[in-house]
């Protein structure tokens, strides 16, 4: 299996839950392929959603199973702000492929951007059930854990006026997470691409 180049760096601007692109990181069937999916992810990267769509749709009308392009298409939804559609993409890989703790984490992101914060939590800890040793899904889940707890103390020093701890605690998370004083995180851009089905369980067991 080839070596993939590393990834770009990930916005850290927000610490919103997040994912990166990263290049695919395993031989494909055939150079053909190979060569659409790299076409695609750098489309991606370019913020050319509509062309990259295009290409993966045609694709997938000839091989709707394979999970990279599936994959694809749903991070073109979630950078396309079309969340239903994503959420609906990586949910089904995560049935048909459950060894890829990238759609998990994926799909916690989306929930997350949607406030569905129970969901994000369990999502995130599929993804690490799957792959115990997947960084990003642990990173996700404090930092899941830090908004959560961050909410939790704005309203206890809301209630309480008078407590300084919790307005400590609320300042402290709030930074722990870079949340902007009155205004709410970007949301977060799932867009991790996994290795194709045929390494995905070798690669959950390294």
């Amino acid at each position: 299996m080839s070596s993939a180049p590393p990834p770009p760096p990930r916005p850290v601007a927000s610490r919103a839950l997040r994912a990166s692109i990263i290049a695919l990181t395993v031989a494909c069937g055939t150079p053909v392929l190979a060569d659409t999916l790299a076409d695609v992810q750098r489309l991606i990267r370019r913020g050319q959603y509509p062309q990259a769509l295009t290409i993966i749709d045609s694709y997938l009308g000839t091989s709707p199973s394979d999970a990279q392009a599936r994959f694809l298409k749903g991070v073109i939804y979630s950078e396309t702000d079309k969340t239903d559609e994503a959420i609906a993409v990586f949910s089904k890989l995560t049935e048909d492929y459950p060894e890829f703790p990238e759609s998990y984490n994926n799909l916690a992101v989306l929930y997350a951007r949607q406030k569905q914060y129970e969901k994000a939590r369990m999502a995130l800890e599929m993804a690490i059930q799957t792959h115990p040793s997947y960084a990003t899904a642990h990173e996700n889940l404090g930092d899941l854990y830090a908004r959560l707890a961050n909410q939790s103390y704005a309203r206890a020093a809301q209630l309480d006026g008078a407590s300084k701890s919790a307005k400590t605690k609320e300042a402290l998370s709030r930074d722990l997470i870079a949340i902007p004083a009155k205004a709410p995180a970007k949301p977060a851009t799932a867009v991790q691409t996994p290795a194709d089905p045929a390494a995905g369980n070798k690669a959950a067991n390294q």
